[in-house]
């Protein structure tokens, strides 16, 4: 059953190649005893279409202007935020800031909480997994909003 010539059994790695392509995997190994068989074919490369940037067209002035307009004033850089009291999620998933669709929220900005108040939902596998307060305190901002996705670690609120 094994090539004499070069030690590999052929007849395996071609059955191996078989059961990839039968049932679409991507790669298969085998081990037996001391020999270990791998086989795996490329995935589908993905090839990005050019993209073809254009160039605004000039602008046909009717007459020449008098004096170039001020430049418009750039937008203030956001305040950097102090995060070091903000309550993170303690794992991935969905935010609820209410206990139901059309409730009142749990919190508001400016409003007082007391240590152990739930501040949120975090829906996690199905699960409505309700945060407490960490502490007693004023909430400052919110920064997530109702239903949208937070990862483990991002800041939620923040209580001062």
């Amino acid at each position: 059953m094994a090539d004499k010539k070069s030690g590999i059994d052929q007849a395996l790695i071609r059955e191996l190649a078989n059961i990839l392509n039968e049932t679409d995997l991507s790669e298969i190994e085998v081990e037996q005893d001391a020999l270990r068989i791998r086989v795996s074919r490329a995935a589908p490369q993905m090839i990005a279409a050019p993209v073809q940037a254009y160039a605004p067209a000039p602008a046909m002035a009717a007459a020449p202007a008098a004096a170039p307009a001020p430049a418009a004033a750039a937008p203030a850089a956001p305040a950097a935020r102090d995060l070091s009291k903000a309550v993170t999620a303690p794992m991935v998933g969905t935010v609820y800031l209410a206990p139901a669709p059309g409730a009142r929220p749990f919190i508001e900005v400016g409003a007082t909480v007391k240590e152990g108040q739930t501040l949120l939902i975090i829906e996690a596998m199905k699960t409505m997994n309700q945060i407490p307060s960490p502490r007693s305190g004023k909430i400052v901002e919110i920064l997530t909003d109702d239903g949208s996705p937070v990862e483990y670690g991002e800041a939620l609120v923040i209580i001062e």
